[in-house]
């Protein structure tokens, strides 16, 4: 598939430009072997490797496998092989696209119209604040935003084209393995159809060397695993905006250094949104509303409604939340066109897209000859856009390592790999994960404490230098150091106990100083509660 792209001034380098080496099998089904074909195979060769679930996570991962051993085999289990349709997933974080980079698979965002994101454009009551990701060695590190079917069929034509994966169009039913109460080690796959029923045929296969559980949020198996409830936390509803492209991205009023930018709408130009080329996070709404171009012409709008429970869509109450909230986060006096084409587009859908916002946090894993990675392993808030940095990290890192044997592992050395690897991902993923639950917490701002953090936050980012980079390294995976994220959350809580004491406070104003006191220091505790538990339970084994 090409997308046909606007070239602008600032992409020339970028690798959204260029032509994608394996483009020619985006479509292509010819490489795809059918569960009905698979089973009647006479001669099925033996596999070395697993891999279930062809998402961004599965498809990288057994791309890796297959390029890193060439004389290995590795077999690739999804249940369509369409492209997919989702409403997030579509904004790689800076972190991420390294992560691609060290896969070898650094040409996959060409030919799909995808657009490079600088930062993030902040407004919280009329003000806005400019939050570019880092630099590094002289450059501005950069994420990138795209339609996630796109991305996904870019993935899952680089496996095609490696003629040491098979693809195979099915579902796995069963991990197949020794078990008393829970399966202790897995030695294979059990392949049905895409379409299960009770009776259904099916097929058993090996893998010598390791099955990987890649099924995304909804993984059957990670039971097997983790069998803690699953905590949602709030829902996200997605709608699609239509525009022209604009020439430029820059839309700066201040200082030139990157840590000083002031971003200010900018007037009359045909995209609507505060600042293309960057996540636009509007914080007036009843949850936080996201922005982001999935390509010249196309932003997704994400707008989140906390609670577990989600409106009724059927009596009217899901679009009525959603346009009290749309109108807040974008109110028409600040945002004209944004405002105008925002109501727009909510009267045009038919149906509102949502998801559920949840936190699994990662177990170790016990079980031998089989790891779980990516979102079969632990989830995370999406407001921050980190899943896939994580994920495909995680790919990283444990691909390398069983590089470093030189040679297929066998039981003993993935035992030990698998250890090294729960270790080595445990940081960013620690980083990443907390951050987006906690900042949630705050810019959902369900009590006046947690609004007083919320403005907090806003005022320590908008302070430039370290305050604003930090966060910003946070934010993008870059920074990966937990110790780090304690201390500036924290001076977060305490900048709010300042503006609380001090009487200087909007979100919560108001009261004697004794009573600003004691509320102040209740924020602190409130802070804590939202931070320290997170931390704990991704903390445990």
């Amino acid at each position: 598939m090409t997308v046909p792209e606007v070239v602008l001034d600032e992409n020339h380098s970028w690798p959204t430009h260029g032509t994608y080496e394996y483009t020619a099998y985006y479509h292509s089904r010819q490489e795809v072997v059918g569960f009905d074909e698979f089973r009647a195979q006479r001669e099925r060769p033996a596999y070395d490797f697993a891999v279930i679930g062809a998402g961004p996570i599965g498809a990288a991962l057994a791309y890796k496998l297959a390029t890193d051993w060439p004389h290995s085999r590795v077999l690739l289990v999804e249940k369509n092989w369409a492209e997919p349709d989702r409403i997030v997933g579509e904004l790689m974080q800076p972190a991420g696209c390294q992560a691609i980079e060290r896969l070898g698979l650094r040409t996959v965002f060409s030919d799909i119209g995808a657009v490079p994101v600088h930062g993030y454009y902040i407004s919280y009551r009329g003000q806005s604040i400019y939050v570019p990701y880092m630099q590094r060695a002289g450059e501005q590190l950069r994420g990138v935003s795209f339609h996630h079917g796109r991305l996904v069929m870019n993935l899952r034509a680089a496996c095609k084209a490696q003629a040491n994966i098979t693809c195979v169009e099915g579902s796995v039913t069963e991990l197949l393995g020794d078990r008393a109460k829970r399966i202790a080690r897995v030695r294979g796959v059990r392949v049905g159809p895409s379409r299960t029923t009770a009776d259904s045929a099916s097929v058993d296969v090996d893998a010598r060397v390791l099955t990987f559980v890649c099924d995304g949020i909804t993984s059957q198996f990670r039971k097997q695993l983790n069998d803690r409830p699953v905590e949602m936390i709030s829902h996200f509803c997605g709608l699609v905006l239509e525009h022209e492209p604009v020439d430029s991205a820059t839309y700066f009023d201040g200082p030139t250094g990157t840590t000083e930018h002031v971003a200010r709408p900018a007037p009359g130009v045909a995209n609507p949104l505060p600042m293309p080329h960057n996540g636009n996070v509007m914080l007036d709404g009843v949850g936080p509303v996201l922005l982001y171009q999935m390509s010249e012409r196309e932003t997704r709008v994400l707008a989140d409604i906390p609670g577990a429970q989600l409106p009724s869509e059927a009596n009217g109450q899901l679009r009525a939340t959603l346009r009290a909230s749309l109108a807040r986060a974008a109110p028409k006096h600040l945002y004209p066109g944004l405002h105008a084409t925002l109501m727009q587009a909510l009267d045009d859908a038919r149906r509102i897209r949502c998801i559920g916002s949840k936190f699994i946090p990662a177990t170790s894993n016990s079980v031998d000859g089989a790891i779980w990675i990516g979102d079969a392993l632990n989830v995370r808030h999406p407001l921050t856009g980190g899943g896939m940095t994580v994920g495909l990290w995680d790919v990283a890192i444990l691909t390398e390592l069983l590089r470093q044997h030189g040679k297929l592992p066998d039981a003993q050395t993935a035992r030990h790999v698998k250890a090294q690897w729960q270790w080595r991902r445990r940081p960013r993923a620690l980083v990443v994960n907390v951050l987006s639950v906690a900042l949630h917490a705050l810019f959902a701002a369900e009590t006046k404490e947690l609004g007083l953090l919320r403005e907090a936050c806003f005022a320590y980012l908008a302070r430039g230098s370290y305050f604003t980079m930090h966060p910003s390294g946070f934010l993008s995976g870059l920074l990966p150091s937990p110790l780090l994220l304690i201390f500036h959350f924290f001076s977060v809580a305490f900048l709010a106990v300042y503006l609380r004491i001090s009487g200087s406070s909007v979100a919560y104003s108001g009261g004697s100083l004794a009573f600003r006191v004691y509320s102040a220091f209740y924020t602190l505790y409130i802070a804590a509660g939202v931070i320290l538990p997170v931390i704990w339970r991704e903390l445990q084994p």
